[in-house]
């Protein structure tokens, strides 16, 4: 019978490696996932995402099971990209460029739907709009862009992003708002082109009966 993350944990606080190796097994390929998706950048996106099981491994036995191991784990990850960011930064001494456009194809394409097989046409299609999601994610701030793979891509909720990003439920609601209007934005000019009639209103947002903006869930 499979263990639980809860259950992983406490062997893991005992000192069980295989216990601790089942964790990192499980939640490997997500915690590349949200690095790959913050780095843009498979080599970094690797080093990211060992560097944070390292860190889990260092201080598992200061996890109190407050939140899920896997939000914990996350904030991690998310802490490790951000730090690697910075020292990038500093390294070359330039401004982050945030149009850097990474050439893996794999990260996010839980934003286009499923998985079926789709007829020829439909999956050139697919192609093309995966290409155009991946440029606009490109476009967005650091914050903007976690903030969105967490949410669409890998669907954790409100609460849990709070816990990821260490910030109020509140701030994770108005970046999510503004993240989303950004990447409206970029989209536009692929919404015009495919004549799609939402092209007009990308990015401004959703508006209550009075005009007024308003942050949606």
């Amino acid at each position: 019978m499979e263990l639980t993350d809860q259950e992983l944990v406490a062997r893991s606080q005992t000192g069980d490696r295989k216990a601790f190796s089942e964790l990192v097994a499980r939640y490997q390929r997500r915690a590349y996932g949200i690095a790959m998706g913050v780095l843009r950048n498979p080599d970094d996106a690797m080093d990211a995402a060992q560097d944070a099981f390292v860190k889990v491994y260092r201080n598992i036995n200061g996890f109190k099971g407050d939140s899920s191991f896997y939000t914990w784990l996350y904030r991690i990850v998310v802490n490790v990209c951000i730090d690697k960011i910075r020292k990038n930064r500093r390294a070359r001494n330039v401004e982050y460029d945030d149009t850097w456009r990474r050439s893996d194809e794999a990260a996010v394409d839980p934003l286009v739907g499923n998985t079926r097989p789709m007829h020829p046409g439909a999956a050139h299609d697919s192609k093309e709009l995966n290409g155009v999601l991946k440029e606009a994610l490109s476009q967005l701030s650091d914050n903007h862009r976690t903030i969105i793979l967490l949410r669409e891509v890998d669907g954790l909720s409100y609460e849990e992003i709070a816990e990821v990003m260490e910030c109020h439920i509140g701030t994770v609601m108005s970046r999510l708002h503004h993240a989303r209007k950004n990447l409206q934005k970029a989209l536009k000019p692929y919404l015009e082109e495919a004549g799609n009639p939402m092209a007009d209103k990308a990015g401004e947002g959703v508006r209550g009966k009075r005009g007024k903006q308003e942050v949606t869930p």
